[in-house]
């Protein structure tokens, strides 16, 4: 398995390359500005980028994904249902993407946005079970994702719920990594720690501990931060819906 994780500070996000390098087979999971380090760092490691992913169609940034893609004769992926123009590789829940020894099996994580998906990844040259979750703008260090961006405060709230109950039946071991930190405008309370687990987000983040739905939309409805500028253009240009 080889793993990077790039920080960015404006906007604040993380992406990440990850692959098998002995099949030479790699993913990039929510790029974000110049694409340059990305190829560089897959020649780097001596691996081809096979897919580059968007958890979500963004709206605190212009993605990376689709150039990228291109520039390195990837497959562009979204969730199947996204509201995007094509061309894109369309993946469902519970679908694989393949990279050698390596995979990453698609969750279907809403809540943030209807599309959002999270990542599953596997090193199966250490064992058949999951390594690493990349959750996106799902569950983060510290906090869970805002909800109103794509629908109402309450509609995605009780969405993104669900998707944690789902999180939350994966092992305390595993470990999370996120696609923000301290920061970004996307939560409300983010470390500026890049990673964590299951089981550590269980006992010491907040929103991620409130068990009834109910508090849970109480919770997500009140101290919304501002949007971000342009949030509606942004997710527009980033679905290829618009130019901004």
């Amino acid at each position: 398995m080889i793993l990077r994780q790039f920080l960015h500070t404006e906007p604040v996000a993380v992406s990440y390359l990850f692959g098998c390098g002995g099949k030479a087979a790699a993913a990039v999971v929510d790029p974000v500005g110049d694409i340059a380090p990305y190829l560089k760092t897959a020649e780097e490691t001596g691996m081809r980028i096979l897919y580059v992913v968007d958890t979500h169609i963004h709206a605190d940034h212009i993605s990376a994904g689709r150039r990228l893609a291109e520039a390195a004769d990837a497959k562009y992926v979204l969730f199947a249902e996204a509201d995007a123009a094509s061309p894109f590789y369309g993946v469902r829940d519970r679908d694989v993407l393949p990279l050698g020894n390596v995979s990453a099996e698609v969750l279907h994580t809403p809540g943030h946005t209807p599309e959002h998906i999270s990542l599953l990844v596997t090193d199966r040259t250490r064992c058949d079970e999951p390594w690493f979750a990349l959750t996106g703008h799902t569950l983060m260090v510290g906090d869970v994702g805002r909800t109103e961006l794509a629908a109402t405060a309450e509609e995605g709230a009780r969405v993104l719920f669900r998707s944690l109950q789902r999180l939350k039946t994966l092992p305390d071991y595993l470990e999370v990594l996120p696609g923000a930190f301290a920061g970004s405008v996307c939560g409300r309370r983010l470390s500026g720690k890049p990673m964590s687990t299951i089981g550590f987000e269980k006992r010491h983040n907040v929103a991620f501990r409130i068990e009834d739905e109910e508090a849970f939309v109480r919770a997500m409805s009140e101290e919304i931060p501002p949007p971000p500028p342009g949030a509606a253009e942004l997710r527009a240009a980033n679905a290829g819906l618009a130019l901004v």
